[in-house]
C-alpha cells in the first residue's frame, strides 16, 4: 500500500471513529435528557450517588468528619490514653474579656480539652467542663451540633469564629484524625469515588499529656492506617496536603517548614494549601511571593493549591494567586469579576476547585442563581466538584452533583468531564494518575451502558444522604 493510500485510509478509520464517538456522544445526551425529564428527585439522586466519580481535591479532614465520628471517636481514644473534657455551662470563672478574643473565647460552651489541659484548669472553671464520656442526651446533642451549621442564621462567622475553636484539643491525637481519614474513605468509596486528597497536616499533634509528636512520626501513623485491610478495601487512592494559616503572623516560617517536610515525604504528601478567611487583610496573596520564589529555588516536588475567591468583594486576588504559582484555586467565587482572568484561564492549565454548597452556607452567594459554576463550565475553564467541610454542612459528594444537576442542567457529558478533570488536575504522579483516570473511565462507561438502558431498576446500591438535602431539597433517604 502506497503511503497515500494509506494515510487516506488511516484518515477515513480516523473519520469513522469520530463518527461512531459521536453517535455514542449523541445518545449518551439523548438517554440523560430524557431521564431528566421524569426522573423523581430520588431517582435521580440515586443515579447520581451509584455514578463512579474521581476525586475529591478540595476538602479539609477535619471539617469532612460527621459530628457522630467524632464524638465516637473521642471516646475510643482511650485506648491511647487520651480523655476529653467539654464545657457545659459558664461559671463566670474570669473577668469580662478575658481570652474572649483569642483562639478559644471563654464564654464558647462545648470547647473541647485534654484531660492533661483541663487538670491544669482553677477550681471554678473545671465546674464549667464535663468528661466528654459523661454528658447526658441534651448535651450530647447540643454537642453534636456546635460543630455543624444546623440551623438558618448560622452562616459565615458562626463556622469561622466557633466550629475550628469548639474542636480545640479533640484534634490532638493523630489516632482519632487517622480514623477519621478511614471513616471519609469507606463513605465516599460508598459514592464511587476512587481518589481523595484531603488538607491533611502531620504537624500539631500531641501525646495526652500534651508532649508534641514529632511530624516524622504522626506520617507514619497515617502511612500504617492507609495499609490496613478496611482503608484498602476501599478502593480509594490517598495523597495528602499541608496546609497553612495565610493570616498567621509565622506563615511564612509554616511554609518553609511544610515545603521540606512534603518534600521528604512525597509518597504521602504531595502539595502545600494556604487556607483561611481572605478578608482578613494579612492574609493576601502578595506577600507570600518572595517566600515561594526562595522555596522554588531549593524543591522540585511540592505543588501548591491555594484558596482565592472565596470573598465577597471584587479583587485580584486570584490573578495574584496564580502569581505565586499555584497550579488549583479553591472555591474562586469572584473570578467572575476579573475580565481578564477569566479569558486567561479557559482551557486551562488551572483548574477551580468549585465548592457548591459551602458557598451556599457561607453566604458568599445568596442562591445558586449567582454562582458562576456554570459559566466557567460551559465557557472551557476546568472545574471539578468537591466539598469543602461536608462534615460541618452535613452532606456529601453526592449532594454536590446533585446541586449541580438541579441548579444548572448539566449534562452527562459534563457530569463526565467533572469526574475526569478531578483526576486530571489532582497532584499525582503521571503514571498513578493515568492509571485513576483509565479506571475512572472503564467504571464510568461501564455504568453508562447500564444505566442509559434501564434506568435505576438494576442499581442495587442504597444511597444515603445527610440533612442538608432534607432541609435544602426535602429530600429525606436514608441516613448514615
Amino acid at each position: 500500500m502506497s503511503k497515500k493510500n494509506k494515510f487516506t485510509t488511516l484518515t477515513a478509520l480516523a473519520i469513522s471513529a469520530q463518527l461512531i464517538v459521536g453517535s455514542c456522544y449523541a445518545a449518551s445526551a439523548d438517554w440523560f435528557e430524557k431521564f431528566k425529564q421524569t426522573a423523581s428527585d430520588k431517582e435521580l439522586y440515586t443515579l447520581l450517588y451509584a455514578m463512579p466519580k474521581g476525586g475529591d481535591l478540595h476538602h479539609h479532614i477535619t471539617g469532612s468528619a460527621l459530628s457522630e465520628w467524632w464524638y465516637d471517636l473521642a471516646l475510643e481514644q482511650s485506648a491511647h490514653g487520651y480523655e476529653f473534657y467539654t464545657k457545659v455551662k459558664v461559671n463566670n470563672c474570669r473577668d469580662y474579656g478575658g481570652n474572649e478574643f483569642g483562639f478559644s473565647p471563654y464564654y464558647l460552651l462545648f470547647t473541647n480539652l485534654l484531660a492533661s489541659s483541663y487538670d491544669k484548669l482553677p477550681a471554678c472553671e473545671k465546674a464549667e467542663y464535663k468528661p466528654l464520656k459523661d454528658l447526658n442526651a441534651t448535651e450530647k446533642a447540643a454537642w453534636l451540633n456546635s460543630i455543624r451549621l444546623d440551623k438558618d442564621h448560622e452562616g459565615r462567622d458562626e463556622f469561622f469564629q466557633t466550629h475550628w475553636q469548639r474542636m480545640n484539643e479533640l484534634s490532638s491525637s493523630p489516632y482519632l484524625i487517622a480514623e477519621l481519614l478511614v471513616k471519609n474513605m469507606q463513605a465516599f468509596g460508598d459514592e464511587g469515588l476512587i481518589y481523595m486528597e484531603p488538607m491533611m497536616g502531620a504537624f500539631g499533634y500531641t501525646k495526652p499529656d500534651g508532649t508534641v509528636i514529632p511530624a516524622e512520626v504522626t506520617a507514619d501513623i497515617f502511612r500504617d492506617r492507609l495499609q490496613q485491610a478496611d482503608a484498602k478495601a476501599t478502593g480509594i487512592t490517598v495523597r495528602m496536603q499541608e496546609s497553612i494559616l495565610r493570616f498567621s503572623p509565622r506563615a511564612e516560617d509554616s511554609l518553609r517548614k511544610y515545603y521540606d517536610f512534603i518534600s521528604k515525604n512525597n509518597d504521602l504528601y504531595v502539595a502545600v494549601n494556604m487556607v483561611g478567611r481572605e478578608d482578613n487583610d494579612k492574609g493576601h496573596p502578595a506577600r507570600f511571593l518572595p517566600v515561594l520564589r526562595e522555596l522554588r529555588h531549593k524543591y522540585n516536588n511540592v505543588k501548591l493549591s491555594i484558596h482565592a475567591g472565596e470573598v465577597d468583594e471584587p479583587n485580584y486576588h486570584i490573578r495574584d494567586t496564580l502569581l505565586l504559582g499555584a497550579d488549583r484555586i479553591g472555591h474562586g467565587v469572584n473570578l467572575i469579576t476579573d475580565d481578564d482572568m477569566m479569558r486567561q484561564m479557559r482551557n486551562g492549565p488551572y483548574l477551580v476547585e468549585i465548592n457548591l454548597i459551602s458557598n451556599l452556607l457561607l453566604e458568599y452567594i445568596d442562591d445558586y442563581s449567582q454562582h458562576p459554576f456554570p459559566e466557567y463550565l460551559r465557557i472551557g475553564i476546568p472545574v471539578a466538584l468537591s466539598t469543602d467541610d461536608r462534615g460541618m454542612w452535613d452532606s456529601n459528594l453526592t449532594d454536590e452533583f446533585f446541586v449541580a444537576v438541579k441548579e444548572f442542567n448539566l449534562s452527562w457529558a459534563e457530569l463526565n468531564t467533572l469526574g475526569e478533570n478531578s483526576i486530571k488536575y489532582s497532584f499525582l504522579d503521571q503514571q498513578t494518575k493515568n492509571t485513576l483516570l483509565n479506571e475512572y473511565q472503564e467504571k464510568m462507561a461501564k455504568f453508562e451502558q447500564q444505566v442509559s438502558t434501564s434506568g435505576i431498576k438494576n442499581i442495587t446500591t442504597t444511597p444515603v444522604s445527610y440533612s442538608f438535602i432534607c432541609d435544602k431539597y426535602q429530600l429525606c433517604l436514608e441516613e448514615s
